[in-house]
């Protein structure tokens, strides 16, 4: 088992690419802080990984608030008593909402929890990792935090952010026995879908371009084994830098 002995939280844990994180870390050894902001979703998450005989506990946060953050930390520290690896999954579409029909309540929304979010979680590990003198973060991107239009401009303009900040932390970081990587994945299978029952009309038809050129629509879990190499010491040389994960849709 490759995280054994490992505490690792994972944000939006409670479905989709979190949950399958929570579950295969769980199998890995790791013991698994499952955060997600419905506490149902959570609390099922936890049951799965119990009833394989894995290590988890469920902390309902909202990454948009503070003191959620604050929380979510504390008892990982009260239950664990230390951290070793922070996923930053937790994360909204926006709609595919375009720039000229934009509003501010939802750009501020989808920056709150796509891209402040993460800083937060990052700013209250970074500490403890600093003084350990190790701590791997892995921040979850997308493709569209690689290019233009593969949905709005807020959730495009957010996950850039997040690809700069993991950048960012890697490098000044690396000293100090930090790594800072991210995943960028294409289409998956998951229950984010759009980030709304009617998506914008234009930007859908805009986002949507490109689509037939995607090979295949990937699955929760195979997201999950790449969020796996990168929080263990296989990637040890592996720093601030960015896993297309897409069956090679952006290669074209």
């Amino acid at each position: 088992m490759i995280l054994d002995g490992k505490v690792a939280i994972v944000t939006g844990a409670g479905s989709g690419m979190g949950r399958e994180i929570a579950i295969l870390f769980a199998k890995e050894g790791a013991s698994v802080v499952v955060s997600d902001i419905n506490e149902g979703s959570a609390r099922e998450t936890v049951l799965l990984i119990e009833a394989a005989q894995g290590t988890a506990t469920d902390v309902v946060a909202n990454v948009a608030k503070e003191e959620d953050i604050q929380r979510l930390f504390d008892v990982t520290h009260e239950t664990y008593g230390t951290l070793d690896i922070l996923i930053n999954n937790a994360g909204i579409m926006d709609g595919m909402v375009p720039a000229h029909e934009l509003t501010d309540q939802l750009w501020e929304r989808v920056f709150a929890i796509n891209a402040t979010g993460p800083m937060r979680a990052i700013r209250k590990a970074l500490p403890h990792f600093m003084e350990k003198q190790k701590g791997v973060i892995v921040n979850i991107a997308s493709v569209g935090g690689l290019y233009g239009s593969r949905a709005g401009a807020a959730y495009t303009a957010a996950k850039h952010a997040v690809v700069g900040l993991t950048k960012n932390v890697g490098f000044q970081y690396a000293k100090l026995g930090i790594r800072c990587n991210a995943i960028a994945p294409g289409g998956v299978q998951t229950n984010i879908g759009v980030g709304s029952s009617e998506p914008n009309t234009f930007g859908l038809e805009r986002a949507m371009a490109g689509v037939p050129l995607n090979p295949r629509t990937g699955e929760a879990g195979e997201i999950a084994k790449v969020a796996l190499f990168l929080a263990s010491n296989e990637s040890s040389f592996v720093n601030g830098t960015v896993i297309t994960a897409d069956a090679g849709w952006t290669a074209y």
